[in-house]
């Protein structure tokens, strides 16, 4: 199938076309390589894709209209998987206009473009962090989620609602993807566990917030791309026994989907950093810091929905991925 893959610089978006590719499918690329965090990583993960025969990049901010029209105008999608955004919840404390150009502005621009050459089916990138203030564990896609802490939650729960809008509107199927602290070999400089792995090798002090007393539901890269791939082949269907008397957030009377991809196992922050320590054969030196604003003391999802439908869950245990994080890494940064 001929498939429109956003963030193909990004790190779900390089190994979502990858895949996809592998299998067989045309994939356009879309990605702008912007310098939120080193271009030259951006690079080499589309060094991975750029010369499969399957494969054709575009350089382009979802925030151009027409570039984003005739895009899809040229390439005539059937599957839209959209993954590019302005990623992190403290970044969007010191630039929120970012948020709104992409993750509002040109998240709009893909719906258009679905809309107007007959996409059969958008899966798009939402987040844990739309759960906010939320405390009932585990997070599950049937709790409503209308109390964010950061702009970044506030855009992915705007892109959920954008979405159903267009599916109402219009009838495109549409799903969407609350991820979980992705990780892996390939990841984003700005999260944690490359921030760690960094800091530990060169003999600095780690930052660890809330004095440490945070949980994370740690996913692992390949266990996001099956989730992914899995629910890309699935069109939904409208739920029979939606009412609006009693609306479910998960579904809908339209063809329209939520589902989370998370480990479904929390993982202590302590716990995390001592199997990284355990994984470099070195000791990190800790600086025990209050919350940030915007973050939340715990993740852990739900799965069951996935589950159910597209007959998988995430189960990679941590020490297996980081482990294979840490050869990437090594190998990598020729450390």
């Amino acid at each position: 199938m001929r498939a429109l893959v956003t963030g193909t610089a990004g790190f779900i978006g390089n190994f979502v076309a990858h895949r996809l590719l592998e299998r067989g499918d045309e994939v356009l690329g879309l990605d702008n390589v912007n310098a939120y965090y080193d271009v030259r990583l951006k690079e080499d993960r589309l060094a991975r894709i750029k010369d499969h025969p399957g494969f054709t990049e575009a350089r382009l901010d979802l925030a151009d209209n027409d570039g984003v029209a005739r895009a899809f105008a040229d390439f005539q999608p059937e599957r839209v998987i959209h993954l590019a955004a302005q990623a992190g919840v403290r970044y969007s404390l010191e630039n929120p206009h970012a948020y709104a150009d992409s993750n509002l502005t040109g998240f709009l621009n893909i719906l258009e473009g679905c809309r107007h050459n007959g996409v059969g089916h958008l899966v798009f990138a939402s987040s844990s962090s739309v759960y906010g203030a939320n405390t009932t564990m585990p997070f599950s896609v049937h709790h409503n989620v209308d109390h964010p802490v950061s702009l970044y939650a506030a855009t992915k729960k705007a892109n959920e609602l954008m979405a159903h809008t267009y599916c109402h509107l219009y009838g495109t199927p549409m799903t969407g993807l609350r991820f979980f602290t992705v990780y892996g070999p390939w990841g984003r400089p700005d999260m944690a566990l490359f921030m760690f792995t960094e800091a530990i090798l060169e003999g600095r002090p780690i930052d660890v917030y809330n004095y440490g007393r945070m949980q994370r539901d740690f996913t692992y890269i390949d266990d996001i791309v099956e989730g992914v791939m899995r629910v890309v082949d699935r069109i939904p269907e409208p739920n029979p026994d939606w009412s609006g008397a009693a609306p479910d957030p998960s579904s809908s009377y339209v063809p329209y989907n939520l589902y989370n991809i998370g480990n479904h196992s929390p993982v202590a922050l302590m716990d995390f950093i001592a199997e990284l320590e355990r994984q470099l054969g070195q000791a990190a030196e800790k600086r025990y810091l209050p919350m940030q604003p915007g973050d939340v003391p715990a993740t852990y999802a739900d799965v069951a929905d996935l589950q159910r439908d597209v007959g998988f869950s995430p189960d990679t245990p941590l020490a297996e991925g980081l482990a294979q994080f840490v050869a990437w890494y090594r190998d990598y940064h020729q450390v």
